[in-house]
């Protein structure tokens, strides 16, 4: 949710239009994000001595308008060295508006201003202080305290750097944040701090890069010393020596140009960029560093350094410059009208993706290279434990079936938000699997590490390289399908469900009765990019079917055993994209309550497919049409016994059973698509709804 980016320019001569253009394009690569307002900070004609904000509720393309409509803006300035800040917000204290946009602002100066993307929980208690000492808000939000608390420490004790006023604030703060910060007391630089939300840098030379780390520094018993009421007026400060964590170079004295990355060649030339993910930079640069939480990276003079206040035993006392893999061309839309039809067809790549390189079908072997080293460990546990939120929840429910049968292990599926709720219990021989889109969801994130400090294995299976939860698991499994930009999940499904069948399939490689079982999925596997293209060529049906149900206010999705997923995911996708109200039932349910609902006015979708539980579905139908219900009903190809009892029949290929979701839940992808379009929602980007939810 939100969305920072910030754009440094040293050394590096460009137009204030060029820089604008930069902020800008940057917040529309990050709209799928969502976002209600967005704003952006940039220096005025005294090289940093002005700072001038623009806020704007609505789309990027209202701020942009604002933007290029200033007639008061000399676009053609230039800039040798120049910080620029942008953001878009998502609504969390205070309703949409441009004053409650960010950046926020120490004062009418705009002497501090600060981009925000988390929640600050203790914020009523800093803005009690600080309206004790004389500040007054301009807006509703949590971010502004946040902007004058720094101000207030400037204030009392001026003599501090500013990457120094920033450690201290971010002491003080409690909750979740992603912060970067522009002062004009402090010209051309900029900090960027994260805790519990996702932060990013990357790096733009003309010269090849000469190191692969940057050294983490560790200050010493530095900090304000408080009077007893908790947020009160500091009265002293002790300035810390500043430490580098000991490495292989057995204490040697470093200089300054191995404690800080200090731009090659000669001309000193170097770009910074702040993102909340890497799909705003990536056209920029692909060199990044991924912020851990509590670091304080600053940039001064071009030069980059990465503090901390504390040090654990067991952290890495350096931050890799990262390499980025992704393209440009994989966040554009092509010839699709919208990113979700885009990563819908993308399907039959995507899951070659998910399996190269781990599957080989001649020898009908399976390797998880990122988990191949843990294996042992894991069969040894008492139990596996699925825990994700929305879409990556229904994936482990897709899968519960398969792992059980194969691994022979209780499986619990848990929805993070309740398994912290009722504080599991959780063992050290149990083995407990985040599954996560983003790598970033805060309920996973936390459910992880509540699962860790019990001494549970921890395995991540995330799209996402360098996120929270791969960075934070013991291992893991990247499911390699590629940016999703829509924020309804397509491919991330697909390629979650089979990364997990496939981690059942290595748990079962040594056991004979399992052989013949694991055959037949290893096969189909095989067969199931092509069937996928083959499902996708019913796109123009199922239109037909959405120009009939995209005036409706309900549609009931039902479906039992290995299809149960399929239909609280097709139900999910149709709630996200249409506004529609749709529901996921368990067959085996109806007559527990929700047949109640069936008559000749209620649209419903049932997934019947020739699997164990074909003859309890076909009862279940039964018992639709017996109330005069309509169903459109999703079967396997040649099915003609189903296709006689429904009103409208869509007809996937067979595959086995345990897959058959994947093949089942793409009609139901499609059929949320089309009513979206034909309602006039925003396919992308749905209200209220952000693709990576960093907060609670």
């Amino acid at each position: 949710m939100c969305g920072i980016f910030a754009y440094l320019n040293y050394l590096e001569p460009k137009t204030r239009r060029e820089i604008l253009e930069y902020l800008i394009k940057g917040l529309q690569r990050l709209e799928y994000r969502g976002y209600d307002s967005a704003g952006v900070a940039f220096d005025g004609d005294s090289e940093g001595k002005n700072i001038s904000i623009i806020r704007k509720i609505g789309k990027v393309k209202c701020l942009e308008d604002a933007i290029w409509n200033d007639e008061g803006l000399n676009l053609d300035h230039e800039h040798q060295v120049h910080v620029g800040i942008a953001h878009t917000r998502w609504a969390t204290h205070g309703a949409p508006s441009d004053l409650n946009s960010h950046p926020h602002r120490s004062g009418t100066e705009n002497e501090f201003v600060v981009v925000h993307n988390g929640i600050i929980t203790n914020y009523k208690d800093i803005k009690q202080f600080l309206l004790q000492k004389g500040f007054q808000f301009e807006s509703d939000t949590d971010t502004e305290v946040i902007a004058k608390f720094i101000k207030h420490l400037h204030d009392t004790h001026p003599d501090l750097s500013f990457r120094e006023l920033v450690e201290q604030v971010i002491q003080q703060l409690e909750g979740a944040f992603a912060l970067v910060f522009k002062s004009n007391k402090y010209p051309n630089q900029c900090v960027a701090t994260r805790r519990g939300s996702p932060l990013l840098v990357g790096l733009k030379t003309k010269s090849y890069l000469s190191t692969e780390f940057i050294p983490v520094l560790y200050s010493k018993g530095g900090g304000f010393a408080f009077d007893s009421n908790s947020i009160g007026s500091p009265i002293c400060y002790h300035r810390p020596r500043e430490d580098i964590a000991k490495t292989t170079t057995g204490g040697i004295h470093r200089t300054s140009s191995t404690t800080e990355f200090v731009p090659p060649g000669d001309d000193k030339q170097i770009e910074y960029f702040f993102a909340s993910d890497a799909s705003a930079i990536i056209e920029h640069t692909n060199r990044v560093i991924f912020l851990e939480d509590d670091d304080v990276a600053a940039v001064a003079d071009g030069h980059l350094t990465i503090h901390r206040l504390k040090r654990t035993l067991d952290e890495n006392v350096n931050r890799e410059i990262i390499t980025l893999k992704m393209e440009i061309q994989q966040i554009m839309k092509g010839n699709f009208s919208f990113f979700m039809q885009k990563e819908i067809f993308e399907q039959p790549e995507s899951v070659i993706n998910t399996m190269r390189g781990r599957m080989n079908f001649e020898k009908e072997s399976v390797v998880l290279g990122g988990i191949k080293d843990y294996m042992a460990e894991i069969k040894r546990c008492r139990r596996l434990l699925l825990i994700g939120c929305g879409t990556s929840y229904h994936s482990a429910i897709a899968t519960r079936q398969i792992l059980e049968e194969l691994t022979e292990l209780p499986v619990m599926v848990e929805l993070a938000s309740d398994f912290l709720d009722r504080n599991t219990p959780i063992f050290r021989d149990d083995v407990c699997f985040f599954i996560s889109q983003s790598g970033e969801t805060a309920d996973s994130l936390m459910a992880l590490r509540y699962c860790k400090q019990r001494g549970a294995l921890i395995v991540g299976i995330t799209n996402t390289v360098g996120s929270s939860i791969c960075r934070e698991s013991h291992c893991g499994v990247h499911i390699n399908a590629g940016p999703e930009i829509g924020v309804a999940s397509t491919k991330a499904y697909t390629s979650q469900f089979i990364s997990l069948v496939m981690f059942s399939l290595m748990m079962c490689e040594d056991r004979i009765s399992m052989r013949p079982r694991r055959s037949e999925i290893i096969r189909a596997l095989q067969r199931i990019p092509e069937q996928i293209k083959e499902v996708l060529k019913l796109d123009d049906e199922v239109k037909e079917l959405a120009e009939h149900l995209y005036r409706q206010k309900s549609l009931l999705v039902m479906g039992r055993g290995y299809n149960h997923a399929t239909c609280l995911e097709g139900a999910l996708k149709i709630k996200e994209l249409t506004y529609m109200h749709s529901e996921g039932i368990l067959a085996g349910e109806l007559k527990h309550g929700p047949l109640a609902l069936v008559d000749e006015a209620m649209p419903v979708m049932m997934v019947v497919t020739r699997d164990p539980v074909y003859p309890k579905c076909i009862n279940a139908l039964q018992q639709v049409i017996a109330r005069a219900g309509r169903p459109i009903v999703i079967c396997e190809k040649g099915d003609e016994e189903t296709k006689k009892m429904c009103f409208k029949s869509l007809e996937v290929p067979h595959t086995v059973d345990c897959l058959q979701g994947i093949l089942t839940v793409i009609p139901l992808q499609l059929m949320s698509y089309h009513i979206a379009v034909l309602r006039g929602c925003n396919v992308d980007c749905p209200r209220n709804l952000a693709k990576s939810v960093t907060v609670e």
